[in-house]
């Protein structure tokens, strides 16, 4: 019986992250555990991870923010672009956004260190990882009034 040939790009390994803003106009990072095999240790990133098997990055987002922090995002999350992990994870990661206005603090993190809510002006002094930091300026530049 002939197999049909698998699918290369099935096999690459994905992710999803979430830019978070609030109704300020400020973003959501989570700092990350600085332990080995953390991805990016102790950097302030967003929320997100690694897409399961047979799972797509739309499905994978909605269960990271579940289980890492319990959110429900206001109105849905929408697909922006996909970027690759090079120095990292080494996954092709898709970029959504949403919004969300509540207290960061009283999420119920279950990874990583923190959850805080920064200005735009704020993120050239923190730790972000270059392919992250890279979709935060992409995504702020194509805000209407950017």
């Amino acid at each position: 019986m002939d197999t049909l040939p698998q699918n290369p790009a099935a096999a690459e390994p994905r992710g999803a992250v979430a830019i978070i803003t609030n109704r300020r106009g400020e973003l959501l990072l989570h700092l990350r555990d600085d332990l080995d095999g953390v991805a990016w240790p102790g950097h302030w990133s967003l929320l997100g991870g690694g897409c399961d098997p047979g799972e797509s990055p739309a499905e994978a987002i909605v269960r990271e923010l579940d289980e890492e922090a319990g959110l429900a995002v206001d109105g849905g999350l929408t697909e922006l672009f996909e970027t690759p992990d090079e120095h990292g994870s080494g996954q092709a990661i898709t970029f959504f956004a949403g919004s969300w206005d509540g207290d960061e603090s009283a999420l119920p993190l279950a990874e990583g260190v923190k959850l805080q809510f920064f200005a735009p002006e704020h993120l050239p002094v923190l730790t972000i990882p270059p392919f992250i930091r890279d979709g935060i300026h992409r995504y702020l530049a194509a805000r209407p009034g950017a």
